[in-house]
């Protein structure tokens, strides 16, 4: 069994990509969040992940990552390597989003590691990723999203049958990423197969400046789950 890191956002792909790659037979050691600037957790913020870490009970780490990224990235990821004994990193990559940099971008800095890129959801139809994700039994809420494509009503609804119709209506008007893989809009992850408590979100704001608005969390807790 390889031992991996789950490269997570908190959201519906890294969530998902975490479930399939133990169905895969990974052993997920750990989650891992690189942290390359005080925005980085505008959509995903940093408690929010810490309770789904406890949720999930796994073991979280952020990695602080600065440039140059190149070497930044393989510096943390050589100190994964030798701390937890890493032989391989998920993520929940749909598509090439590393604007700037060359293809296969990340899977390079992994590669001069001798770490494995793992992207369970590489290249997947995104219609069929968004309703395998309710199928399995995962809740997730819109926690980001770009003004050009959104109003403020999608921050905090949650992704559902309903809504998908609308991201794919949405999409066949602009053409925007369906997955929102150009960070057309971003999610959290509430409740899943994987985890063993849910997050229940019982009050936040609305913050940010157009084009991009999120949510602000004022009070969040984790709740048990019934036994099956």
């Amino acid at each position: 069994m390889v031992d991996v890191a789950i490269a997570w956002t908190g959201g519906k792909d890294s969530s998902l990509a975490l479930y399939k790659a133990q169905r895969m037979g990974y052993r997920a050691k750990c989650l891992v969040t690189f942290a390359w600037s005080k925005d980085t957790f505008l959509a995903h913020p940093l408690e929010f992940i810490t309770l789904q870490a406890q949720a999930l009970d796994m073991t979280h780490k952020v990695l602080p990552v600065s440039e140059p990224f190149e070497r930044g990235y393989e510096e943390v990821l050589s100190l994964l390597k030798h701390e937890r004994g890493i032989n391989g990193l998920v993520t929940g990559d749909i598509d090439e989003v590393a604007i700037g940099h060359s293809p296969n971008w990340l899977g390079q800095r992994a590669a001069n590691c001798n770490i494995d890129l793992i992207r369970p959801l590489w290249q997947k139809n995104r219609i069929e990723l968004l309703r395998e994700f309710l199928g399995l039994g995962f809740r997730a809420v819109f926690s980001c999203v770009d003004n050009r494509w959104f109003t403020d009503d999608w921050l905090g609804a949650e992704l559902s049958n309903a809504t998908i119709s609308q991201l794919i209506q949405i999409h066949e008007r602009t053409g925007m990423d369906l997955c929102g893989e150009q960070g057309e809009y971003h999610t959290m992850t509430t409740d899943g197969p994987c985890f063993r408590k849910r997050i229940q979100i019982e009050s936040y704001t609305k913050q940010g400046h157009d084009p991009v608005r999120h949510l602000m969390l004022n009070n969040v807790r984790l709740v048990s789950k019934p036994a099956i």
